[in-house]
């Protein structure tokens, strides 16, 4: 049993992490948490048995009890806890994104290396059972040659004062950076590595000074290409969080797989015989797979399987130097943005 810290107790880790993730874990076990807001941490702290709370970081990594800390604090501030942590001796597990720039992602890597510390980052939609189904279809050659995809994640953020996610020197961006991240990285677990980005930003609904809106079209090494389209400027309720993928002998179409919750529904569509262009049968021979599998909480399953790395003594799945390439790959999108031209990365 893995017991656990939290850095940054009061936002997605008091929502979701740590009622979804931590406590029903299997292998864990929250034993302190800590924020800059004492009346919320305390409220915090009540709420999940009485544990112990912080205010300073330094505190709560003094904890001897402690084992892992969970960080989840604006993306600011990652590079300086995360470094605090690993000369603590603390496992890591730590939001995304990783940082706000390549030298201090490079920076962190280094010394939880030194400090023999393990490390990784929250990209839960690797977890959720329809990705890994989807993971598996392909490595089976199931839609044949992959041709493209796409994978959409938007939601409806008005202006809020002091929103870090709305401020570009506490977060690196907007919509693109907080959602677009997490798509890049599935499309990369389904296709490998990404080769070029071509990037459009806007702010169509909000004045805030960071984007509601992100167009990214990416080249993977393998002749794929790629569309990710993120935007805090739609309403919850019409954005339907589309993952689509196509190649030579069907598709793959899901809504709801990508974002928090842990199911969706997929459906696959195999072609059985493929008739030419000018055919009147060629759109006659595919048949609709509904797939159906019992959803698993991807919070919980990144937990547990990170803390099955402290017990095991195993490399994380997804390591430092996985967050380190999803920051270059980010940068490049808004470099791409900015110079209005396709990044080689």
């Amino acid at each position: 049993m893995v017991k656990w810290g939290v850095i940054g107790a009061c936002g997605i880790a008091k929502r979701r992490t740590i009622p979804e993730g931590i406590v029903p874990a299997k292998n864990a076990e929250l034993v302190a948490v800590m924020d800059v807001d004492e009346k919320a941490v305390i409220e915090v702290a009540q709420k999940f048995g009485n544990i112990k709370y912080y205010t300073k970081e330094d505190d709560l990594l003094k904890n001897s009890d402690v084992e892992a800390v969970y960080i989840a604090t604006p993306v600011c501030l990652h590079a300086s806890q995360v470094i605090k942590a690993a000369n603590a001796k603390k496992h890591i597990f730590c939001e995304k994104q990783m940082a706000m720039t390549v030298a201090d992602c490079e920076k962190m890597i280094k010394v939880c290396e030194k400090d023999e510390v393990k490390f990784s980052l929250g990209y839960l939609m690797r977890y959720n059972v329809y990705h890994k189904k989807i993971k598996e279809m392909l490595n089976k050659g199931l839609l044949g040659t992959p041709v493209m995809a796409r994978a959409q994640l938007s939601c409806w953020y008005p202006e809020i004062p002091l929103a870090w996610r709305q401020e570009p020197t506490k977060g690196g961006g907007g919509s693109l950076i907080d959602m677009g991240t997490h798509c890049i990285d599935l499309l990369e677990m389904f296709f490998g590595k990404t080769k070029a980005v071509s990037c459009f930003l806007a702010n169509r609904a909000f004045n805030y000074p960071v984007e509601d809106t992100a167009i990214v079209n990416l080249e993977f090494q393998n002749g794929v290409i790629g569309i990710v389209d993120n935007c805090f400027s739609i309403p919850d309720a019409s954005s339907k969080n589309r993952l689509e993928i196509y190649g030579t002998k069907g598709s793959i179409l899901a809504e709801g797989t990508i974002g928090q919750s842990p199911g969706g529904e997929v459906s696959a569509y195999i072609e059985k015989e493929a008739k030419g262009y000018a055919s009147e049968q060629a759109r006659t021979t595919s048949t609709e797979e509904k797939i159906t599998l019992t959803p698993i909480n991807t919070y919980r399953a990144e937990i547990e399987d990170f803390s099955s790395c402290i017990e095991e003594d195993r490399e994380p799945s997804f390591t430092g130097e996985h967050g380190l390439w999803n920051q270059k790959i980010v940068l490049a999108c808004y470099k791409s943005a900015g110079q209005r031209k396709a990044i080689s990365i």
